[in-house]
């Protein structure tokens, strides 16, 4: 039995779950797979799967300050990032910031994402990866590295990247860096990963062995835990 985990969906909180799933698919092209009261899922061009949590007391993030961090943020290549934050726009995101080949935007739940420019992919839009804010972020790729079974591809002066298997997540270094504290409404968290296991007790020693810790809440098929430095996440079997 392997006791690596993989990525089964980014979770984002929000407020009005059908207008958020209603934004990523009509700007991404992403199929909607599964709409329901309180958890909605899109699917991207190559399988990975973007949930949404209802969360009606979401308080949104306010980038790029650390009194309501980000804590996350999606990376999406597109080819032409002026057109495609224009179309952005019109779905209701709103612009934060430009540079030399990318454009920050908020969606409607105020979640920032980026528009990164990548030649030659005509009208697609690509999921580059999920980008998790760390006050370390060379430790922290480490240890979602260890508990995916992918490797670390890239550790640089600004963050980390791993990647293997379709799956990439980047670290970025934030100073000030502020963690969530699920479940305070206080600090709450904008985002989590659903991590499949083929075992809920094997993959939870796992991850208490490379330094997570079990928070409060779970189920018969998931258990809640927090990563060494806050961000909530929940190991997931097949009901």
């Amino acid at each position: 039995m392997t006791l690596t985990g993989r990525i089964d969906s980014v979770v984002l909180d929000a407020p009005d779950i059908d207008r958020l799933t209603t934004f990523y698919a009509e700007l991404a092209g992403w199929r909607v797979a599964e709409r329901d009261s309180d958890w909605n899922t899109v699917e991207t061009g190559d399988g990975r799967r973007i949930s949404f949590q209802l969360a009606p007391d979401h308080v949104a993030p306010q980038w790029p300050g650390q009194e309501h961090p980000q804590q996350f943020h999606l990376d999406l290549q597109v080819d032409g990032i002026e057109a495609a934050a224009a179309r952005a726009e019109q779905l209701g995101a709103t612009r934060l910031a430009t540079g030399p080949s990318w454009i920050t935007l908020a969606d409607p739940a105020g979640h920032p994402f980026d528009l990164c420019q990548k030649d030659g992919l005509g009208e697609a839009t690509q999921l580059f990866a999920v980008t998790i804010d760390a006050p370390e972020a060379s430790s922290l790729a480490r240890f979602y590295a260890d508990l995916l079974g992918l490797e670390v591809t890239y550790d640089g002066p600004e963050g980390a990247l791993v990647a293997g298997e379709g799956s990439s997540v980047m670290f970025q270094n934030v100073a000030e860096f502020t963690a969530p504290d699920w479940p305070d409404p206080a600090r709450p968290q904008q985002f989590h990963l659903d991590i499949k296991v083929e075992d809920l007790d094997a993959g939870q020693a796992r991850a208490l062995e490379l330094g997570a810790r079990r928070l409060e809440g779970g189920g018969k098929t998931f258990r809640v835990f927090a990563d060494p430095v806050g961000h909530p996440f929940c190991l997931t079997v097949n009901g």
